[in-house]
């Protein structure tokens, strides 16, 4: 009794050590499971939802986001640069002359009216309306030229001064508007027929004249750098009684472009620089480089910017003004390379030529008067002998010698 009860006691106790041991077991089992499913489910879910989600979503939205909007902005911004620091298809066909230097070591600005009824301009007047074979006159290729939008224009100020600030830029459908020409609206063109572009209106020009001194090639240059059209219409007021009641004419000047960025197209079109020889044609760019031109001047660059007339006062004074500018650019292009002019020394000359001028005029006439007085006197002693010739005969008496 004593084994059995023993073999049964060490049963149950070896039972229950079974039984404890599954629970253990099943803890152990238990946090392997959790181990595994709680890194899996953090690694698996957490991260790959981290990663999926967070990461994914921070690359695709805020990446691409930030790609999209920043990126493209940006992207257009350098586009923009670029493409106006490339040169033109039609500036590499067509170059033009060399930029005027910045850092010229002396210049001077001049503003010009160009009037076209003279036959020095007539060449950029002529044809008014476009040719078959694609002749247009100089307005008529400004108009195309921004209406397509391949130029910029920038808007006329009442100064005179031109304004080339990309706040001052010109729309082309406010200048039709402001001076009521006829267009139509295609989607996104302007179409103008080709009668309605007012270039027989476009009588005279505006235009900038830089003449510097460029101490690097030691050559002196006169330049046109800006054009600003004008036109001529009609006003309100008529004058009856002038023939066929002509009415006065308002000068509205229209806007400005830089030279420079329509040179490539002036190169590509030609005038017409004779009325006698009509073979004889050069490009609107030779024509402006050449200085072909016949302009008055009606202000300079000062800084008070006033015009030459508000400085003059006067017509006489304003002409006399006019003729002392002129004479003062020519007196420094002729003595670039020699001594310094000096304006008394040049005066006192000119003084002292005039003054023997005027006693060489005198000496001559005098002694014209005097050969005059002699011819006269000649002649009458000539007739008063042959008169008194014809009143008495004429007696020899022949001495005889003995």
């Amino acid at each position: 009794m004593t084994i059995h009860k023993y073999l049964l006691i060490s049963a149950l106790m070896l039972g229950c050590t079974q039984l404890s041991a599954q629970p253990a077991q099943s803890r152990v089992q238990n946090n392997q499971n959790r181990t595994t499913t709680g890194t899996a489910t953090r690694t698996t879910t957490g991260t790959a939802t981290r990663t999926t989600t967070g990461t994914a979503t921070r690359t695709t939205t805020g990446t691409a986001t930030r790609t999209t909007t920043g990126t493209a902005t940006r992207t257009t911004a350098n586009r923009n640069a670029a493409a106006q620091q490339t040169p033109s298809r039609a500036s590499l066909m067509f170059p033009t002359t060399v930029e005027q230097p910045a850092d010229a070591s002396w210049r001077r600005d001049i503003y010009r009216e160009l009037d076209l009824t003279k036959d020095e301009n007539a060449a950029l007047y002529y044809p008014v309306e476009p040719m078959a074979n694609g002749q247009v006159n100089l307005f008529t290729l400004l108009f195309q030229l921004l209406n397509t939008g391949k130029i910029p224009a920038y808007t006329y100020d009442p100064s005179g001064l031109e304004n080339f600030n990309q706040d001052n830029r010109m729309h082309f459908k406010d200048m039709l508007d402001r001076f009521e020409i006829p267009y139509e609206v295609n989607g996104n063109s302007i179409k103008v027929e080709p009668v309605d572009v007012p270039s027989a209106e476009v009588l005279s020009y505006f235009v900038k004249e830089s003449s510097y001194y460029d101490q690097h090639t030691a050559t002196y240059h006169s330049r046109v750098t800006a054009i600003c059209p004008v036109m001529h219409r009609a006003g309100n007021v008529i004058d009856f009684n002038s023939p066929g009641y002509a009415s006065d004419v308002q000068k509205n000047p229209l806007f400005w472009v830089k030279i420079d960025d329509i040179e490539t197209y002036l190169s590509q079109h030609e005038v017409m620089t004779s009325n006698i020889n009509n073979a004889a044609t050069m490009s609107m760019a030779d024509f402006f480089a050449t200085n072909k031109y016949k302009g008055t001047i009606y202000m300079t660059a000062n800084m008070q910017g006033k015009s030459l007339i508000q400085e003059a006062g006067s017509d006489t004074a304003l002409v006399a003004a006019q003729k002392k500018i002129e004479k003062e650019m020519v007196d420094f292009e002729q003595h670039i390379w020699h001594a310094p002019v000096d304006s008394a020394e040049l005066a006192r000359k000119d003084s002292i030529a005039a003054a023997e001028l005027a006693s060489k005029k005198a000496k001559k006439t005098s002694t014209s008067s005097r050969t005059t007085a002699r011819a006269s006197k000649s002649e009458k002693s000539s007739s008063s002998s042959s008169s008194s010739g014809s009143s008495a005969p004429r007696v020899s008496v022949r001495r005889e010698r003995h």
